[in-house]
């Protein structure tokens, strides 16, 4: 397990259809810096900021989570997801038992 991970994953939406996981500081910085130069703002930089700080130093990698959380509702693409998602879940033949 990656010392990078977040306690808890933020889902966004891309487009209407697509949610994607960010669930560790690579995936919020690599997301961050996909984002258009046109639509970067003062809680982007927070955002990437925090991200960098929190993979480059002692920077609590909730604070990172937060700022990216905080960031991604303010551009209204923040998905609260409220149960699991289908590649979330295994069944019992994909964890190595033997369906029924």
């Amino acid at each position: 397990m990656s010392l990078m991970m977040f306690d808890r994953p933020v889902f966004v939406k891309d487009g209407s259809h697509i949610i994607q996981e960010v669930a560790c500081l690579e995936d919020a910085l690599e997301y961050l810096y996909d984002w258009p130069k046109k639509r970067r703002g003062e809680t982007y930089e927070t955002a990437l900021g925090a991200c960098k700080r929190a993979f480059e130093a002692n920077y609590p990698r909730s604070a990172a989570r937060d700022a990216f959380a905080d960031f991604a509702n303010s551009e209204g693409i923040l998905e609260e997801v409220s149960e699991p998602l289908p590649w979330m879940t295994v069944s019992g033949a994909e964890r190595g038992g033997v369906a029924s």
